[in-house]
């Protein structure tokens, strides 16, 4: 069975899912487990069929539904086909975690199934549309899904959270309709992608264009400044929510902006400059999100920022692609490409993990302040484990897969410095030393975050009380960190494969780039391909250090207090997240007031929006006023005088009968 089958089905038994979680909607628990079971089902398909893509087997469909302007014409190629299979794994661990997720949303458990199938649904066809309009209306209930999931506990900070996020989508919204009706209409009128590729635009409207789908793109995938809405509302998504639209709605954005830039455009060529721009928002994005996250006390909103981080990255590795090809440097351009798609699929799955065991400790303690944990380890050993090889991942520690993707970065970016150009070469330097400073502060966030949780003394009843969560949501945990481990040892192997996606991507500029790409990769690739041989000595030194240790202590009971700089450790003195990072937070406070104030402005767009709204409210009540509520009220007044001549007087009836008689009789006279 070919990929776009498969495709297809998967999408078929997602909008099943979906309707099945509404049909039991009386059910609460049969429509959850409905929706939670066809989902996975429908993610498998999905998986299929992107994993046969990247491999090659690159298909399409091109048919009329309803509007003959506008075919309805999808593309399952290999770019496509590694964004499906990488939604596919997050929605299967997310459909299995809620089987027991959901359980903390009574009387909604059929609503989010719904929900959540079409979500899944609609970032499918956005990734695979190879049309204007089907793309825009699959992308507008993609948001609209997310919005509807963001929402779902009708509080008052998901409500807010929820608007700022509606508020910031559909202003990308507009842009990236603005850069693809630019396109139509330079392309003859044709609203089919195919059309745009074989046009050339002039350098001024191809600038135009992915300038407006940059930021358009950037929005969705919460670039600075318009990253204001993650922290607000991946928080009060449900966590297996929270897993999939940072794992991989956001890398919808990173899909756009490299569809357009690198396909869309690929006839009118690169500009040196959009890599530049790209690469800078980048730098900027990944330093300033891990300095955010760092101050952050609330676990999810941490991960949030995080993904800010994590999406600057990989636009560290687009920028400078798109600055190598501009340059005519064909390897270094597959090799950042490969680093950046390398990276994107590594962050979908630490960080969904990341947000699944987020997910966990808020349903085993009921607080996402991780001053209110501690000592959760001896209590939740399973979650512990996976976080922390999550928590590894993403501080690019080897041997796990964040590793590998930043290492390949830095060398595309080393190399794209010493090409020549000036200009260049100033950014991509810039960009590795934040690269490098986003590394330390990475690592120093999630020490904290994993030591203030799961280390330590409870600091709270509930952390005290706290239980491993069910069966379903630790195998959702553990399938995410297994992934994690497989990226990264398995980097031999998934390299090369990663460089023919990205040669595929770049080739319409035209020689065989993945040969070029492939020998700069193994010229460069090091301790990133050394990964198996760094796990099997990391596997041996700890299992020396634990012998070694077992044999020191055999007949011997050692009973001793931690050293604590001279002081009595007690219950008064445990290591919380303020005093972790106050030092690094009295540092970055100028970036913290900068952020505030971000965030003020994108609060008073929000309200703006809202006031329009309000204006819109009364604007739409003029015209019932006149053409509904003016004939009501006549027709009301008509009926009451109606109703008076209608007294029920018989005497009265008399009266009409020879009234109306007299009249027909002088009406007969005068006619005679």
């Amino acid at each position: 069975m070919d990929s776009m089958t498969l495709f297809i089905a998967s999408l078929a038994v997602s909008c099943i899912g979906a309707l099945a979680s509404v049909l039991l909607i009386k059910s609460d628990n049969a429509a959850k487990t409905a929706g939670c079971l066809i989902g996975a089902v429908a993610a498998v398909l999905s998986f299929v069929a992107g994993i046969q893509a990247v491999l090659g087997d690159v298909t399409s469909v091109d048919t009329i539904v309803f509007f003959p302007f506008a075919h309805f014409q999808l593309l399952l190629n290999q770019l496509s086909g590694l964004f499906v299979a990488l939604i596919s794994v997050l929605a299967f661990a997310g459909s299995i975690y809620g089987l027991n997720y959901f359980d903390e949303y009574p009387g909604k458990k059929g609503r989010a199934g719904f929900f959540f199938n079409t979500f899944v649904a609609s970032m499918m066809l956005v990734i695979t549309a190879d049309n204007v309009f089907w793309f825009l209306v699959a992308f507008e209930l993609m948001s609209l899904t997310s919005y509807f999931l963001v929402v779902i506990e009708e509080n008052e900070n998901s409500i807010h959270g929820g608007w700022l996020y509606f508020v910031i989508a559909h202003v990308g919204f507009v842009l990236i309709m603005a850069s693809f009706l630019t396109m139509t209409n330079f392309a003859g009128g044709s609203f089919a992608f195919a059309d745009f590729r074989a046009t050339q635009f002039s350098p001024a409207v191809a600038s135009v264009c992915f300038v407006l789908a940059f930021f358009g793109f950037g929005a969705k995938a919460g670039i600075i400044p318009l990253h204001g809405w993650l922290p607000k509302a991946h928080p009060e998504a449900p966590s297996n929510v929270s897993a999939l639209m940072s794992g991989g709605m956001i890398k919808i954005g990173i899909f756009g902006i490299l569809k357009v830039g690198l396909d869309l455009l690929s006839a009118s060529g690169v500009q040196v400059w959009w890599g530049l721009m790209v690469m800078v928002f980048g730098a900027i994005s990944s330093v300033l999100g891990v300095a955010f996250a760092l101050q952050e006390h609330d676990i999810k909103r941490l991960l949030a920022y995080h993904s800010v981080e994590n999406i600057g990255i990989i636009l560290l590795g687009v920028g400078a692609s798109m600055a190598a090809m501009a340059l005519n440097s064909v390897g270094i351009a597959v090799l950042a490409l490969m680093a950046a798609l390398y990276h994107t699929f590594n962050h979908a799955m630490f960080k969904g993990e990341l947000f699944l065991g987020a997910g966990a400790l808020l349903y085993s303690t009921g607080t996402r302040n991780m001053e209110k944990m501690g000592g959760l380890f001896r209590r939740m050993p399973a979650t512990a484990i996976c976080f922390l090889i999550g928590a590894l991942a993403i501080s690019a520690i080897p041997p796990f897969n964040g590793f590998v993707s930043e290492w390949f970065t830095y060398q595309s970016l080393f190399n794209a410095a010493m090409q020549g150009d000036k200009a260049v070469m100033i950014v991509a330097v810039f960009a590795a030393v934040a690269l490098a400073i986003t590394g330390a502060l990475a690592v120093t966030c999630f020490v904290k975050a994993y030591g203030v949780s799961f280390a330590s003394a409870p600091r709270s009843e509930a952390a005290a009380n706290a239980k491993e969560v069910p069966a379903p949501m630790v195998f959702a945990q553990g399938l995410l960190a297994a992934v994690c481990i497989v990226l990264g040892i398995g980097a031999p192997v998934i390299a090369p494969v990663l460089v023919d996606v990205a040669a595929s991507v770049l080739h319409p500029y035209g020689g065989v780039f993945a040969a070029e790409g492939m020998e700069l990769m193994n010229q460069y690739s090091g301790a990133a391909t050394s990964t198996p041989a760094i796990a099997i000595a990391l596997v041996v030194l700890v299992g020396l250090a634990c012998g070694f240790r077992k044999l020191k202590t055999v007949g011997k009971v050692q009973k001793s207090q931690p050293w604590a700089c001279g002081y009595a450790p007690n219950e008064h003195m445990p290591v919380v997240a303020t005093t972790f990072a106050s030092e690094v937070s009295w540092f970055m406070q100028p970036l913290y007031t900068l952020r505030d104030r971000c965030t003020a402005v994108c609060w008073s767009i929000a309200h703006f929006f809202q006031k329009l709204t309000g204006v819109a409210e009364a604007v739409e009540s003029v015209p019932d006023k006149v053409l509904v509520d003016a004939p009501h009220k006549g027709v009301e007044k008509l009926a009451d005088l109606a109703t008076k001549l209608e007294g029920g007087n018989y005497s009265i009836y008399i009266c009409y009968i020879v009234a109306a008689l007299v009249v027909f009789l002088v009406l007969a006279v005068q006619m005679g």
